[in-house]
């Protein structure tokens, strides 16, 4: 096992461990297709056959592109799961990437809605276990005292959103000039990338990230895989008898991830392998879950509410040249790259006068909403008539609220967890992404031109009120957390 002394003896990836440079590049290739794939998601399932999509209702369309978000979140649970009980984080990793190259394999050579179901579940459930597993991976390559941790993780998250800026711009390209499923063809492309670097690098990743921290005993295995055949039969059944549908998909999302948010939770707090302390930090998490799913909600629409205002009402003219939709969703990432270093020094060279992790989460959510009052100046125009740089600016906010909150929920997710459920407390915090998602489909289908000031300003002002509240209660969150900053 990797000891205190040695991890902090590593220092050949800028100051970290090198480990930490496959994780970086793993995780960069995997939002490459990701977010690829994602950019020309929505559009693809409103635009018309004659456009090269599939014709469906615009709310329904944004409703699946949410209701999926959340999918890919809420099976981060199983993919930690997995880790936790039977093969540990790095080999989970593993799996799980292989699983979605299949799925934007199958999105990019399958036609129609058989393409979409098979590509984006293998993409969802790949997902889901790449993304809980690399962060709790991470996680192993730091003392959990360690200073070096927030900007380790930050640095991560410039990973992600190096990916996460080219995959748009490269399936975008793809798609306005030959069409739709050769972009869905370069995310599978870029995820075998991602597969091959990892597999060269993995011997870096030390023996903590191998380990199954609670073994599932032999004898219970038949009863999990009774439970997994029961809830895929669930689901099939609830599909073909239109009991969940195209419309009601995002609600049917919201309320899954709700409920399972409160029984991990009381599954957590009333184990007996946890002690006192752990189940302290357990609930100082509480009221940040809350903040971080409204930060989400709003956040995850620049793939639902954001990338329909970019198609009809932003103007996209460059110099003669229309930019095609989804390059707006690489806006965000180039301020990523831009700013992650800076707030990886600041937090580095703060170490422990930074802001405690409850006021990062309110001030991150708070942020949020100030960027959708800032729609209100634009309410109500017509057609292209939205400025592009002013969509920048709005971009920048969510930049800056996003990096207040979501890696150092990350971050601190590995901090808090009870030792039992080291990989399935980063689950945790990514249920809080997986119901602020499903929210973001379901509010969606409330979105119109027409109502645009009522839709930004109520949503923008519930977020700065759940930050103000989350600014006030700090100090008993930050004493609940034990120690943990």
């Amino acid at each position: 096992m990797t000891t205190r002394t040695e991890t902090k003896r590593d220092t050949r990836f800028f100051g970290h461990p090198l480990g930490l440079a496959n994780l970086f590049g793993v995780e960069m290739w995997e939002r490459f297709s990701f977010y690829g794939m994602q950019g020309i998601l929505a559009i693809y399932l409103y635009y018309s056959a004659a456009e090269g999509g599939l014709g469906m209702p615009k709310a329904s369309a944004l409703g699946i592109v949410g209701a999926y978000g959340s999918l890919v979140y809420l099976s981060t649970i199983v993919g930690a799961w997995v880790a936790d009980r039977l093969l540990g984080a790095e080999r989970t990793l593993f799996f799980s990437a292989v699983l979605i190259m299949i799925g934007h394999i199958g999105l990019a050579v399958l036609p129609g809605y058989t393409g979409i179901l098979v590509g984006l579940l293998c993409v969802a459930f790949g997902s889901g276990g790449l993304k809980g597993n690399a962060t709790a991976v991470v996680g192993t390559l730091y003392d959990e005292l360690d200073e070096r941790r927030d900007g380790g993780f930050t640095i991560f998250y410039m990973g992600v959103n190096l990916g996460a800026f080219f995959g748009p711009l490269c399936t975008g390209l793809a798609q306005t000039g030959l069409g739709f499923h050769y972009g869905f063809g370069l995310a599978a492309i870029g995820m075998a990338v991602g597969l091959i670097q990892y597999v060269i690098g993995r011997r870096n990743l030390g023996t903590r990230a191998s380990m199954v921290p609670n073994p599932l005993p032999a004898a219970r295995r038949p009863a999990a895989a009774g439970v997994l055949v029961a809830v895929v039969a669930v689901v099939l059944a609830a599909v073909f008898t239109g009991l969940v549908t195209a419309g009601n998909l995002a609600t049917v999302a919201t309320w899954v991830a709700a409920v399972a948010a409160v029984v991990y939770f009381l599954v957590i707090l009333t184990s007996g392998k946890i002690t006192g302390v752990e189940r302290r930090r357990v609930l100082s998490f509480i009221p940040m879950f809350i903040a971080s799913a409204a930060f989400w909600a709003l956040y995850q629409q620049q793939f639902t509410v954001l990338a329909a205002y970019s198609d009809q009402r932003l103007d996209r003219d460059l110099f003669g040249w229309v930019m095609p939709v989804s390059w707006v969703q690489s806006i965000n990432p180039v301020f990523i790259i831009a700013l992650a270093p800076v707030f990886a020094l600041v937090w580095t060279k703060l170490g422990a006068r930074q802001p405690t992790t409850p006021v990062k989460f309110a001030f991150g959510t708070g942020v949020m909403g100030v960027a959708f009052l800032l729609f209100l100046p634009m309410a109500g125009g017509g057609p292209n008539s939205a400025p592009l740089l002013a969509m920048v600016g709005i971009v920048l906010l969510f930049t800056v609220a996003e990096l207040s909150l979501s890696p150092v929920g990350l971050s601190l997710a590995t901090k808090l967890a009870p030792e039992a459920f080291r990989t399935q407390m980063v689950a945790l915090f990514f249920l809080s992404v997986s119901l602020g998602s499903a929210l973001s489909g379901s509010l969606a289908q409330y979105y119109s031109a027409d109502h645009e000031a009522a839709y930004f300003g109520i949503l923008g002002a519930v977020a700065i009120a759940i930050g103000a509240v989350l600014a006030a209660i700090s100090p008993f969150v930050s004493r609940l957390m034990s120690g943990v900053r």
